[in-house]
């Protein structure tokens, strides 16, 4: 689907039960022009920041679960915050910015709006978020669970070597090697070599 600007009193069927209010007074309060994406395979998430001739701007991936989409549209609030208090002078995912979305996420885990699972990785991870609003290994496991199934999608840690696996841009691999954190595939096409996180989520392809 493509971009669009969301009226805020219809946000509601993107988020988790009884977080509309509190997302959309700060909506409301720094005159946000809130746009739902198309699935963005590099992205979950866009901000920018006010200017002279336009209001901030924050885009959002619309195929995202609800609490995805929630804990994504907090990390760029948290950037619209950091520029409102520091403007362009510190690092974009620097201790300002860990410091308000920290905070951000502690307001809703503290109403206990998530599941346990998710609330336990997010405790986790609030001394120090990650860049990626839904970064860390570990959450991302857990809010894969509250995804609409799929069928043949796994993640690559899921699949055994050597098997194959497609990913969204259409591109075949066979899976490797670990090495680290990451595993070692090379593209058939190509017989480049890529490294893919554990968590990366491929469609598998029949064995032959």
């Amino acid at each position: 689907m493509p971009k669009k600007e969301v009226p805020v009193d219809h946000l509601q069927q993107f988020l988790p039960p009884g977080t509309g209010a509190a997302v959309i007074d700060y909506l409301h309060q720094y005159k946000v022009h809130l746009t739902i994406a198309a699935e963005r395979t590099s992205i979950l998430g866009d901000y920018r920041h006010r200017t002279h001739h336009a209001n901030h701007r924050i885009s959002v991936n619309g195929n995202l679960n609800t609490y995805s989409f929630l804990i994504t549209l907090l990390h760029e609030i948290a950037h619209l915050l950091t520029f409102e208090q520091y403007g362009n002078k510190v690092q974009a995912h620097g201790k300002e910015w860990k410091m308000i979305f920290g905070q951000l996420l502690q307001q809703f885990v503290r109403h206990k709006i998530f599941p346990a699972d998710i609330e336990k990785e997010l405790l986790q991870s609030l001394k120090n978020p990650a860049a990626s609003s839904c970064a860390e290994e570990g959450l991302l496991r857990v809010l894969r669970n509250y995804d609409a199934k799929k069928s043949n999608h796994h993640l690559v840690e899921e699949i055994a070597p050597g098997t194959l696996f497609r990913i969204k841009d259409g591109r075949v691999f066979r899976k490797g090697e670990q090495l680290r954190k990451r595993f070692k595939c090379i593209e058939i096409k190509t017989g480049k070599m890529y490294l893919f996180s554990p968590v990366y989520e491929i469609e598998l392809l029949p064995a032959g």
